[in-house]
Parts: structure tokens; sequence; C-alpha cells
């Protein structure tokens, strides 16, 4: 009794697996759930967070909405899909073989009723003649004859293209095969982002989701960037001038790479693309102490804190080229500055290029002017590694060879007996029954003149 409930256990396991309810339920998930995955942006993004609430936030980060792609339920999805996919193929499998290896080589009675297409008619000539005249019949107009005799009848039985039934379990392959190249691809690669200031260089990224540095194994430098506009003010294109460095010195081959979106750079397997740009300027100082001394020099970025000579600290949070526009009593480049003495409270101030003692009225420990600006920009690069993606153009090969033998191609049979001077001929196809229909018609009037 305990053996019998066992077994019917693994049988409804086994049933589970096989069926193709599951499929169909494990696909609709899989394309909901890639759905949400476009919808909500992966990162997450800053832009986006701001605009949910915080109860928006924790249900999705419970859920792994932010990483959809990697969470431990979008996996699961892809792994009882590709058990799903492997129970059908061992289920049906061997049937269809058994069409294709050993297929029924005599036209008896009941495979004779089982046909949609039969005709049969009388001809002249003993058995043997006959037999042999339909031989190179079919050898000829359709496919080389296997000759089976039994009890003196002759059975004729040819076939073409018998292999396009296995079309399906290709595409179930590539299936699998491009689940594995995409699980290859996760483990072992990664997407990573970086910005590069221009004529500066980086041999490290940065994993979005951990933040964790990682060691390209060589550097990339961007030479230059350059963005132009539409009239309405949108970027048109953005553009980054990369160099690969090995050892410090530029690879041949791949020196000043012009990059663009939809333009990648690929070196040792790691894709470089062009995501998004931004200002990156360099701003220089000098700073006197009030009570007399030589100046000190300091070049900040814009947000960058930088250390000032009483150990308290200076970040400038804009700066401009002409503040004439916005203060037409002054003239030429300005910044604005934040800084703060040790234990003081932070000041925000404006020191401009044109008016170096502009800052002499402030008050504080030391006086700030400002020298002047270097416009750059620096270049977002999203870096993507993933070893597996030989795998998975494996996959999508033999996914459209599947499906070209699933749909394009038919699997035709022809029977022909010979007995008593009497020729019965039959067939089917697995697909296009009209069009086969007309093979058949063909092949009927062409025997009829032999």
């Amino acid at each position: 009794m305990t053996t019998n409930k066992r077994g019917d256990l693994l049988q409804s396991v086994w049933d589970f697996f096989c069926s193709l309810k599951l499929s169909i339920s494990l696909l609709i998930c899989l394309a909901t759930t890639s759905i949400i995955g476009t919808v909500i942006p992966q990162g997450p993004q800053q832009e986006y967070l701001q605009q949910i609430g915080p109860t928006k936030l924790k249900l999705y980060s419970a859920l792994g909405f932010f990483d959809m792609y990697h969470s431990w339920w979008f996996i699961l999805l892809l792994y009882l899909l590709t058990v799903n996919i492997i129970a059908c193929s061992v289920k049906r499998l061997p049937r269809v073989w058994k069409i294709i290896a050993e297929p029924n080589l005599v036209l008896d009675g009941t495979l004779e009723k089982s046909l949609s297409l039969t005709h049969d008619f009388k001809m002249s000539g003993d058995d043997l003649a006959l037999k042999d005249k339909m031989v190179a019949f079919l050898k000829a107009e359709f496919a080389t004859p296997v000759m089976t005799e039994a009890d003196g009848v002759y059975h004729l039985f040819a076939q073409k293209t018998p292999y396009c039934r296995l079309g399906v379990y290709v595409v179930h392959a590539s299936i699998i095969i491009i689940f594995i190249g995409a699980m290859i691809g996760s483990m072992f690669g990664y997407k990573a982002f970086v910005n590069i200031v221009e004529g500066s260089d980086t041999s490290t990224v940065y994993n979005p989701r951990t933040g964790n540095p990682i060691d390209l194994g060589f550097a990339v430098r961007c030479e230059k960037f350059s963005v132009s506009f539409y009239d309405t003010g949108a970027p048109k294109e953005f553009k980054s001038i990369l160099t690969v460095l090995e050892k410090g010195e530029p690879v041949p081959g791949y020196v000043s790479i012009p990059i663009v979106v939809n333009s990648p750079l690929t070196y040792k397997g790691i894709t470089f693309y062009q995501s998004s740009y931004g200002p990156a300027g360099v701003y220089h100082f000098s700073v006197t102490p009030r009570k007399g001394g030589a100046p000190v020099h300091i070049d900040a970025r814009q947000g960058e804190r930088v250390q000032m000579p009483d150990g308290g600290y200076m970040q400038v949070l804009e700066a401009v080229p002409d503040v004439s526009p916005f203060m037409p009593q002054m003239s030429g480049a300005a910044a604005k500055i934040e800084a703060a003495s040790p234990g003081a409270v932070p000041q925000q101030f404006i020191v401009f290029k044109n008016y170096p003692r502009f800052d002499e009225q402030r008050g504080g420990n030391l006086i700030i002017a400002f020298e002047g600006m270097e416009e750059k920009n620096f270049t977002g690069l999203q870096v993507a590694k993933d070893p597996g993606v030989w795998v998975v153009w494996l996959g999508c090969t033999l996914m459209v060879i599947g499906i070209c033998m699933a749909f394009f191609l038919s699997h035709k049979r022809i029977w022909i007996r010979v007995a008593h001077k009497k020729v019965t001929m039959g067939g089917t196809a697995s697909k296009n029954p009209a069009g086969f229909q007309l093979l058949f018609d063909e092949l009927v009037e062409k025997l009829k003149k032999i």
C-alpha cells in the first residue's frame, strides 16, 4: 500500500511537470514580471525613489523589484520552466523518435484506413515488374523508397524531411541553452557604471547593487567628450573618445575610439556603453590668511569638499563662466562656494574672478580669490562583462533552426502496395495537408501515365 502511494505521488509530480498548463502559467508569469522590470527602473535610480512613498519603497525592495532579474523568485521561475521543458521533452520525444527511426513500412489494412489520402488502380504487368516501376517512380518523383515483401505482397515506403519533427525539441534545447548562458553571465559577469572626467583615466568600475569596486585589469581614458543639442535644447548625441591603456601605455588599435549610444567599445570581453554625461569642471582658487602669509592654490571640482589651510573645508556649489546675465553690475566668471573653518558655522558666498579682493569684505579668517575655471565634462559609461553571451548566441541560433524545422518543413510519407496487379498508394504529411494533397494528386496523375 505504501509503495503504491509513493508511486502515485511520484507519478503526480511527473505529470505536474509535464503539464502544458504549467508551461503556459510559467510563461505568463515570466512575461508579467518582465513588464514589471521594464516599468520599474532597475538599480534603483534616485530620481525614481523620490517619486514613490516609503511604503512602496519597502514593498518593492522586499520583492526585489529594483533588481528583479537577479531576484530569487525570478530565478526560480526560470528553473521551473527549464524542468518543465525537459520533462515535456523526455515524455514526448520517444514517441516522435519512433515515428522517425522505426516507421511503419507495411501498408496493411489498419494503416490504410488511418490515412486521409489513398488511391488504388489496376495496372498491366506482373507484380514484380510493377514493383520495379514503382521503385523507379518514387525515386524519380519523391524519394528513394524502402521495399518490404510480406506474403507475396510488395510494400514500398518513402519519406521526406522526417527530422523536422524534432524541430520543437531543438527549440526546447535552445531555450535551455539560453537560460544556461544567462546564468553564466549572471554568476561570472557583471554590469557596472563609472564616470570618467575628460583627460583622466580609470581602471576601476563600481557594482551598482553593492557599490563594490571592480578592477578591470586595464585602464580606460576619456580623451574628449562632446554633446550636440536639438533646437529645443534636448541632447541630440553625446560622444566619448576613449583610449585603452595597458601598464600606462595605449593599446594599438584601441586609441581614440569614438563611442556613442548603441555603438560601444569592447576590449577583453568587457564592453563600454555610452550612458550619461555631466559637468565636471576644475575650479582654481587662491586662499590667503587674513593675518598675512603666502597664498595657497587650491583646485576643486563641483560638489567636492577640499581641505583649507586652517583645517576647514571649501566646496564649490555652482559656477558660471560669465555672471553678467545674473548680476549686470558684475562681469566675468564667478563661483558660489560653501566654506567653514573648524568649529564654525558653514557660510555660502560668491567669489568673482575679475574682483579678486571682493571676499575681503566677508570678514573671515581666510580670503578666497577665484582664479578661473576649466570647463570639462564627465562621461558616464555602463560597463558590462558577460562570459555567457556566446552561449546565448548559440541558443538563439539553435532556436532559429528549430523554428524553421518546426514551422516551414513537413514530414511527408508515401506508401505503395503492389498485390495482384493492383497498386494502392497512400500518404500523409505532418503539416500543410492542403499542400500535400496537391502533391499527392500530382503523383497519382503521373502514376496513371506509366
